[in-house]
């Protein structure tokens, strides 16, 4: 469900964005100014999380690139998302991130992140791993002149969508 507020957005929102910052669930992106207010992530999400950060941070060190596991800001004030997590070739420590050689995306319920490719695209995001933990699949893909492409083999670590879904513990389904 989408919902559309006028410029400057009523009071209640403000208050809405003002206690979700103070409770630590402000998870929200600007996409060209405009807010996209996210659930936290469910359980399922973030037993995903954790299982990425212990296999891919090997692998990541072993290419040279350093793991990032959890979100983080990928753009400019006014224009940024927030991907699950990263591979960087090099640290920067500022609150906003450029690009990333790798961002990851865990789907939640009613997530966008097929609508942010473009974006990624235009950061110079070199790929792109998606894992639905509810489908228990894994989508890689790597950018080329034509957007990105589905790949049955990362170009910046040694591992393919296959063998990571082979490797992680998937969670239970939950029951709607």
């Amino acid at each position: 469900m989408r919902t559309v507020l006028p410029d400057p957005p009523p009071a209640d929102f403000a208050e809405l964005l003002e206690r979700r910052r103070r409770e630590g669930t402000d998870r929200y992106e600007v996409w060209e100014g405009v807010v996209h207010v996210s659930p936290d992530p469910s359980g399922a999400h973030l037993y995903i999380q954790q299982q990425l950060a212990v296999l891919l941070a090997p692998l990541a060190a072993a290419a040279g690139l350093q793991a990032g596991i959890g979100s983080f800001n990928l753009g400019e004030q006014g224009d940024y998302r927030q991907p699950d997590g990263a591979l960087f070739r090099a640290w920067h420590f500022g609150v906003w991130q450029q690009t990333a050689a790798l961002a990851i995306e865990i789907l939640s319920p009613g997530d966008e992140t097929y609508e942010k490719l473009d974006f990624y695209a235009a950061h110079h995001v070199d790929e792109l791993l998606i894992v639905d933990p509810k489908a228990r699949t894994v989508d890689w893909r790597q950018l080329t002149t034509d957007g990105y492409q589905a790949t049955e083999r990362s170009a910046l670590i040694d591992l393919g969508p296959t063998q990571l879904a082979a490797q992680l513990d998937w969670p239970p389904l939950e029951q709607d």
